[in-house]
């Protein structure tokens, strides 16, 4: 656990398409806790000159130097925040990024199988790569807290946290260094100001969640070169998921 001036911050490392702003949805039901929505994305896309939906407004209203993204990551939120959630987007921390903030925080990691991810992201995308899905770059985030901890930090399985939230919540919050309450498997519906811009595009059934649903069934049949994609990212998945939080 990482406190500074009595704040808890955590990030959790996904790839897209992986219940990340449900378990946003979650965190920001807690009375304790802002979250902060994939704050590297507008720096990402002007670094990358990827044309993602809603790319100028992303861009227009984030902060597109990482070095300012990064320092904002560990400043200080209003007082009766005790804990900072963080959900990132694994691929949008490019190699050139500062790195040095994940060292005084809470790194937490939340996988899925890499078939409901290929299938759920290229229901939203016309064109999917494998750096669109954010599994090597999860890899290599995992491996370097890894490195610096001693340890393997705390991963979810997002079908875990569907199969039983309490249970897999619960695991989570001790790994943070933090009280679980039961106001984490609950939220109203609706839109969040914490939402990013983005959210018009991507938020469309979280906005009408009010908890975490039952565990979809696992993805069928991939077209080829999508199911090429999906076995590339299977070591990767599995190496995590061999380590994550039972409960």
């Amino acid at each position: 656990m990482t406190r500074s001036s009595g704040v808890v911050r955590i990030a959790m490392w996904s790839g897209p398409r992986n219940i990340s702003t449900a378990l946003m949805r979650s965190f920001e039901n807690r009375p304790d806790t802002a979250v902060l929505d994939e704050p590297f994305y507008a720096a990402y896309l002007q670094a990358t000159g990827l044309d993602h939906p809603m790319r100028d407004d992303v861009i227009g209203a984030g902060e597109t130097d990482p070095a300012r993204v990064a320092a904002t990551l560990l400043n200080d939120l209003p007082e009766s925040a005790s804990v900072v959630y963080q959900k990132h987007m694994t691929h949008h921390m490019l190699p050139a990024f500062p790195r040095d903030w994940l060292l005084g925080i809470v790194n937490c990691f939340l996988i899925r199988t890499p078939e409901d991810v290929v299938a759920s992201y290229a229901a939203k995308r016309d064109e999917v790569t494998f750096d669109d899905l954010g599994f090597a770059q999860q890899a290599d985030i995992f491996d370097a807290v890894a490195a610096h901890r001693g340890a393997a930090p705390p991963v979810i399985d997002s079908r875990d946290v569907l199969a039983n939230p309490e249970r897999t919540l619960r695991a989570l919050c001790a790994a943070c260094g933090i009280a679980f309450t039961d106001r984490m498997l609950h939220w109203p519906k609706g839109q969040r100001t914490s939402d990013g811009i983005w959210a018009a595009h991507w938020y469309g059934e979280v906005e009408k969640s009010e908890g975490f649903g039952p565990p979809r069934p696992p993805a069928g049949d991939l077209p080829t070169h999508l199911a090429r994609l999906a076995e590339q990212a299977r070591p990767i998945y599995e190496r995590l998921y061999a380590v994550r939080l039972a409960g």
